[in-house]
């Protein structure tokens, strides 16, 4: 009997296994791994978002620029600096070349530090340029403002939360500046999740899902980018720290 129920659980175990592995697809992946930016997924966003959205709407001093980053040994290094008088980043975006809807999204990152320093990791609804912002819905990932040490902000922005920041969650974690970390949201028809490094930080679970409150029922694109400043990151700059880098190694779309 001993050998027969040996049989009969090893199976059992593999089938679980695989069925386990069967629930998640990897759809997308950036690994960094090339000599520039792949141009079939990312675009730029450039300059200081004037007309339209000058500061990009925090009254953010930086010009994004496409000379503030590099690739170098799989990872991209967006670097965040002052040249005379102006501070300058880079702001990548995926629209129009990869969105998805629903799915688990990661990437693994350093984070730079200092007041000032706002580095984020985040998406926005594809109709966004229709409808317009906060309508189109935002999925904070990771966000970080160098004058709160060991915080990691997670928050959605949604129509009926404008001007509010209400479905927001702050989490202590010590020493978060110290290498890389993964950050990541597991997104479903019925609810989002925020992790750092597979621990659940926050999660966002309305009982009534219109599109004030979950416009999360459409594609979402990805963008990366670091910010200093402005009424988020702090008006109190330490000139001193610059410049500063927010390193990615990988970003990893899974459908769920």
């Amino acid at each position: 009997m001993k050998y027969i129920m040996r049989f009969v659980r090893f199976p059992l175990i593999l089938l679980l296994i695989i069925s386990c592995n069967a629930q998640e697809v990897l759809l997308w992946e950036e690994d960094f791994s090339g000599t520039g930016l792949n141009k079939e997924y990312w675009n730029f966003e450039l300059g200081d978002g004037c007309p339209d959205l000058c500061g990009w709407g925090n009254n953010e001093p930086q010009v994004y620029t496409k000379s503030n980053h590099r690739l170098e040994n799989g990872y991209l290094y967006i670097t965040v600096d002052k040249k005379d008088s102006v501070y300058t980043s880079t702001k990548i975006t995926t629209e129009k070349k990869f969105e998805f809807q629903y799915g688990r999204v990661e990437a693994r990152a350093k984070l730079p530090i200092g007041k000032g320093i706002w580095p984020a990791f985040w998406m926005l609804g594809s109709n966004h340029r229709e409808v317009g912002w906060p309508l189109c819905g935002e999925i904070d990932i990771l966000e970080y403002v160098g004058r709160e040490p060991d915080m990691i902000f997670n928050s959605l922005h949604t129509a009926d939360s404008h001007g509010k920041t209400v479905n927001t969650k702050k989490s202590t974690i010590e020493n978060i500046e110290e290498g890389f970390h993964v950050y990541a949201a597991n997104w479903t028809p019925d609810k989002i999740e925020f992790f750092v490094d597979g621990v659940l930080l926050y999660t966002f679970q309305p009982d009534k899902k219109d599109e004030k409150i979950w416009p999360f029922d459409q594609p979402f694109y990805l963008i990366l980018n670091a910010a200093i400043g402005g009424d988020f990151g702090g008006h109190d700059i330490d000139n001193d720290i610059l410049p500063q880098e927010f390193v990615i190694d990988y970003i990893k779309v899974f459908k769920n």
